[in-house]
């Protein structure tokens, strides 16, 4: 991620913006992509921790700038991600809107239309998917619903580039739809009083009386900065006055209006014929969600991601870069330019050294764990782009629910597996920060990332099925314990489980590539510098003998209360730097019979339940702040220890052979 220069900014302010909104999974990043092309910037949305990317284009010798706002169920926040794109309307005031929408749910993306309809801002509506709709019986005749909205209406296929150039002529006739949802008299009343003090706004007086009544607390602070306290104190009277006439939740009557208005529009503009093909994912689509027979096939994608990304992710592709590519030409060629040109020894050593940047940080950050976090990405955007994801979160729901967090929580630990750097950011998927604070704490503790528990599996193969029964045990009973506590310790209301499901599709490679691109581009500007820092720190740590230290002062935690020897403290100081780092350690002394079986075991469960790699703890700080990330690290290091000592004990006295 990175801002925009002020050089940008002011070139970029005298354009026509143009916002693209839209559902979650309807193709949105694919149309911004084709747009855009390959002029693309990600800066994080000012004040928020929510990444938006942007683009320009050019139509007849007239240029705008796109932004394309994070994906969206209604536009009365529920989540920052909702906040960030209704701010983006409410502040900015785009020159046109185009909502990108799934053809197959039109009930579902008129809910949208009709809110940005109500805001009086222009727009154009993209039906994607197209293909997907009518491989599923659903024709819309769109003739009619461009006269019943009176806007552009374009049907696409982004992927292969279908109704792109009648999309990009749409842009050029904007215009606000005429559509109103009548709301109940006394609602209808209510409006109007509360217009009548709003300021002139970006978006219509209407809608913002509409966010009011709705109980909208996102808008306090935008109301705040253009109003009296004295007239918000007579809008929440208002607002408080129309609750008390009204028999029902306000909100809930104002949903009920604009599903009422997307339902009466869809019966008439949609309709359905038998599909020709699609009745094999239709059949899946229902079998993944079934309480039986959706467990095999969770099996089978688990089977399938193990097979992807720890065997041939972790296995082949590692393998190639760090002994082929860097072991046999990138590393011994840095060693011979670093020895020729940096007659300074010290910076030698950092730079080619034991804790080099080159030989450590670069070698494991792009050959061990690009290729592991590579291959999660294709298999995780694959996931994504088929529709199975939110599957597995309804599926999982009332595991999370035992930990106060719903079905969402299985999206960022799923990610968690590949890179926990990466799960922590999207754990802002999660509506409240209750439910984000609970998820990185269990990430930080007890996921561990694909390059650890690759090297995990190894030394697991190399014990028994009862060790690897027990390794899980403790892993899940520790995390399901620390969830179920957080969740009554962090502050906060448990937020509603609401996910809409899509169908299950064929993923299309184009969004496969874009998904994997963006999310790699991440990793080598977020990641990858946390990686060289981390090494740094080590390296300083090293050559200022406070390793040794460490070693020393944590030596009698390691032996006496673990049972493990000495040297393997090495492995967990080690471990903050990288959490595979420590767990290579410890294979290399179970290779070469440091460790005995019981050891092996206890050592994989205190490594696992370890605190977070160091980039990890960074990103941490920047999601969560300073003070939560350290009373992580608090919590986490002495259970780590904990747990593992209660293990040794347990399989000491009861004399457990593993």
């Amino acid at each position: 991620m990175h801002s925009h220069t002020d050089k940008n900014k002011a070139r970029t302010s005298r354009y026509d913006r143009i916002a693209l909104i839209g559902n979650p999974n309807v193709g949105k990043s694919v149309i911004f992509g084709l747009l855009t092309g390959k002029y693309v910037t990600v800066s994080n949305y000012p004040g928020t921790t929510v990444e938006v990317s942007h683009g320009n284009i050019s139509l007849e010798g007239r240029k705008y700038h796109v932004v394309d706002t994070p994906g969206v169920n209604s536009l009365i926040p529920m989540s920052e991600d909702e906040r960030v794109t209704r701010d983006i309307l409410l502040k900015e005031r785009p020159f046109l809107v185009i909502q990108v929408a799934d053809s197959k749910n039109l009930k579902r993306t008129l809910l949208l239309t009709l809110q940005i309809a109500e805001m009086g801002i222009p727009m154009v509506l993209d039906l994607n998917m197209e293909d997907e709709a009518r491989d599923r019986g659903i024709i819309i005749n769109t003739q009619k619903l461009r006269e019943i909205l009176n806007i552009e209406v374009v049907t696409t296929i982004a992927p292969q580039r279908k109704g792109f150039k009648e999309l990009r002529t749409s842009i050029l006739r904007p215009s606000v739809p005429s559509i109103q949802i009548n709301y109940p008299p006394m609602i209808e009343e209510y409006i109007k009083k509360i217009s009548a003090l709003l300021p002139e706004g970006a978006i219509s007086r209407r809608s913002l009386a509409v966010m009011v009544l709705s109980g909208d607390e996102s808008l306090k602070e935008w109301l705040a900065g253009n109003l009296s306290s004295e007239m918000i104190k007579e809008l929440e009277h208002l607002r408080d006055e129309c609750q008390i006439r009204m028999q029902d939740d306000v909100a809930t009557i104002i949903n009920k209006a604009r599903l009422d208005a997307a339902d009466n529009v869809t019966k008439g503009v949609v309709r359905k014929i038998p599909p020709e093909g699609g009745r094999f994912f239709s059949f899946l689509g229902k079998i993944s969600m079934h309480p039986v027979w959706g467990i095999p096939v969770l099996l089978v994608v688990l089977f399938a991601l193990y097979e992807f990304v720890g065997v041939f992710g972790a296995g082949v592709l590692v393998n190639f870069f760090e002994k082929t590519i860097f072991g046999e030409y990138i590393n011994p060629m840095a060693s011979k330019v670093v020895a020729l040109l940096v007659p300074v020894q010290f910076i030698r050593e950092m730079l080619v050294g034991e804790y080099g940047i080159v030989t450590v940080a670069l070698t494991y950050a792009i050959a061990i764990i690009l290729p592991i976090t590579a291959t999660f990405f294709i298999a995780f955007a694959i996931l994504e782009d088929s529709g199975y994801l939110p599957r597995l979160a309804i599926m999982s729901n009332k595991v999370f629910n035992i930990m106060g967090l719903n079905g969402k929580a299985v999206l960022p630990m799923i990610l968690g597996l590949g890179c926990g750097t990466m799960a922590v950011m999207t754990s802002r998927i999660l509506e409240s920060r209750r439910d984000r604070i609970i998820i990185t704490f269990l990430l930080a503790l007890a996921i561990p990332c694909s390059a650890q528990l690759g090297v995990i599996l190894g030394m697991l193969s190399a014990l028994s099925y009862k060790a690897t029964i027990i390794w899980v045990a403790c892993i899940l009973i520790v995390l399901f314990v620390s969830g179920y506590l957080a969740s009554k310790v962090v502050k906060g209301e448990r937020t509603d489980f609401f996910l809409e499901i899509p169908p299950i599709r064929k993923p299309a490679l184009m969004n496969i590539l874009v998904k994997t691109a963006g999310r790699v581009e991440w990793y080598l500007k977020e990641a990858v510098p946390l990686f060289i820092l981390g090494t740094f720190i080590l390296f300083l740590l090293h050559k200022l003998n406070m390793l040794a230290v460490l070693e020393k002062v944590a030596s009698p935690v390691v032996v006496n209360l673990v049972g493990l020897p000495e040297k393997t403290t090495e492995s967990f100081i080690l471990g903050f730097l990288r959490r595979d780092y420590g767990a290579a350690g410890l294979f290399i002394m179970a290779e070469k019979g440091l460790l005995t079986h019981v050891q092996s075991l206890v050592s994989l469960v205190t490594i696992t339940l370890f605190i977070p790699c160091l980039a990890n703890f960074f990103v941490i700080i920047k999601e969560m702040g300073l003070k939560i990330a350290v009373a992580m690290v608090i919590i986490v290091f002495p259970l780590a220890f904990l747990s593992g000592g209660a293990l040794n004990w347990i399989l000491t006295t009861l004399h457990v052979a593993v």
